[in-house]
């Protein structure tokens, strides 16, 4: 692993580090936002997912969530959307290839080779920060959009790797979206019956999620259509999943509707990874 970059944030220390990866078969950069609380002992670890077009500088920028990281003595996890690098499968559209790996393991020719990006999360990048870092056992995932539908999936399918969950207008549906057939059908395949895995609708009524579930949706969204949150919605019901579903009047896609609701996050983590305000 190296270090990029390590800057003072709040009283903690923002940093950006690369390190090759053996999953994706190319070097990659993450970012770590560790509080001043993890001098003394280990923190809890709560993971962000970016969505579409973002690398891990975008929330590290623009959602605020170090300040409240600091209050509540909480680390924050900032993975790159995808691989990347000279000799990595790319696309002319923004949403295929580079910058939107959506969270799955390719199958297909010419993504399989790098476009690991779900070993890479759960497995891969986690061992790494969990040995490099003073992080506890105790982790929560979150993510917004495209990391969204990756913070869903993903604690479900590891039940234990999470303890808790939440999500920013995530993709709820990608199986029904044209936010998901399109990457699903490049990445997995033709076989629609490989998709429901990453799906969290589907999903959630197969395996299920043990806790709460906090989602924040902006009701103005500019691609509310391509989310399908009532299909999420569907199923927590359906599943009795005891959930907080927020549904922000005037509230659009951006990261200013993020960082306005990013401290609820982090506390609802913070109160479900046992963290108790300095």
């Amino acid at each position: 692993m190296k270090t990029v970059s390590e800057n003072r944030s709040f009283g903690g220390v923002q940093g950006v580090y690369t390190h090759m990866s053996e999953v994706c078969d190319c070097e990659m950069t993450f970012a770590v936002y560790m509080p001043r609380q993890a001098w003394n002992e280990p923190v809890p670890c709560l993971w962000y997912l970016s969505g579409l077009t973002c690398t891990h500088e975008n929330a590290m920028v623009k959602a605020g969530l170090q300040a409240h990281a600091s209050e509540f003595g909480i680390a924050i996890v900032f993975p790159d959307t995808s691989p990347r690098g000279q000799g990595v499968a790319d696309d002319e559209a923004y949403d295929l290839g580079q910058g939107a790996g959506f969270y799955v393991n390719a199958t297909e020719a010419p993504w399989k080779s790098n476009f690991q990006m779900e070993t890479y999360v759960a497995s891969e990048l986690r061992d790494l920060v969990t040995e490099k870092f003073e992080v506890s056992v105790h982790h929560g995932i979150t993510g917004h959009s495209m990391g969204g539908h990756g913070a869903l999936t993903l604690a479900m399918k590891y039940p234990g790797h999470y303890q808790s969950l939440s999500a920013f207008s995530p993709i709820a549906n990608p199986t029904g979206s044209d936010w998901g057939r399109k990457q699903l059908g490049a990445y997995l395949g033709s076989d629609e019956s490989l998709w429901t895995a990453h799906d969290a609708s589907l999903v959630l009524r197969d395996k299920g999620w043990s806790g709460d579930v906090l989602i924040d949706q902006g009701a103005d969204d500019q691609f509310y259509d391509l989310l399908r949150p009532e299909s999420l919605v569907a199923a927590l019901v359906e599943t009795r999943t005891a959930h907080e579903y927020r549904l922000q009047k005037g509230y659009d896609h951006s990261y200013y509707f993020v960082s306005t609701f990013a401290r609820d996050h982090v506390a609802w983590h913070a109160e479900r990874l046992n963290v108790n305000r300095p």
